[in-house]
């Protein structure tokens, strides 16, 4: 019998489609809130190889642009799979847990990316607000959390599981000097989250589980960052970014 494979991914839209080779592999893949940058492009690469099964969570899956995810090329016995996941909420990631394991009998996780963020203002910490602290603990900090307490059950019944955070420089204690960007929200999400993964990595010694900086990349985040200092678009494209991950992650076996 086949080995179902699943994966999930939260964030991200727009990208190119990446190709690797799973071979004769049923990989279920959830991608979270696929509508701002490097979401979309993991969720292309992974359903356009043969034996997929990509789960995008949305804030709202009825938007023109969650259809048109529906569109993507899939590869021999992939398909797409839409469910409701708004990273300003406590209860969602529970509730879209919930969905796909009982509409569509899925059972096990074996990868998840927390890739979902925000980055919403920019300031100094002299004059950030602290609502501006809040919302993007919120999104940045508390949503990967749950999301790793909503799947964990669903991780621990895969052979090798993996979570995954994506995380940012910005959340570097040590690099705070060599970032020109005024980002004390931002960052200071960035780097709760990194111990929140630490927390996670040395609580389940099951679960491989790591933080992954992909560095300055063209998502609408880092493009928004990047205007906010006077540049004209981050430097690096987001292609590289899915690179990275992938290689990171490695091939489920």
């Amino acid at each position: 019998m086949m080995d179902r494979k699943f994966v999930l991914i939260t964030g991200g839209s727009r990208g190119e489609c990446l190709a690797f080779k799973v071979s004769f592999r049923l990989l279920q893949l959830l991608i979270n809130i696929v509508t701002q940058g490097i979401g979309k492009s993991l969720l292309s690469t992974y359903l356009s190889r043969p034996n997929y099964t990509a789960i995008a969570a949305l804030r709202d899956p009825n938007t023109s642009s969650s259809k048109e995810l529906e569109t993507l090329p899939c590869g021999k016995n992939s398909e797409l799979i839409l469910v409701k996941l708004d990273s300003s909420s406590e209860d969602d990631a529970c509730a879209a847990v919930k969905t796909f394991v009982s509409e569509h009998h899925i059972q096990k996780l074996d990868i998840v990316v927390a890739n979902a963020g925000i980055s919403a203002y920019l300031g100094k910490a002299t004059v950030t607000p602290v609502h501006e602290i809040f919302e993007h603990f919120e999104v940045n900090t508390v949503t990967p959390l749950l999301l790793f307490q909503s799947t964990n059950f669903l991780l621990n019944a895969a052979s090798i599981p993996k979570f995954v955070i994506i995380s940012s420089g910005a959340g570097s204690l040590s690099g705070v000097e060599n970032l020109p960007v005024e980002n004390t929200a931002y960052g200071t999400s960035k780097a709760g989250v990194n111990f929140v993964m630490r927390r996670i990595h040395y609580e389940n010694p099951n679960l491989i589980a790591f933080s992954i900086n992909l560095g300055w990349f063209q998502t609408d985040l880092g493009n928004h960052t990047a205007i906010g200092i006077g540049m004209v678009v981050a430097p690096v494209p987001i292609q590289d970014g899915v690179n990275g991950v992938i290689e990171q992650i490695g091939v489920p076996t």
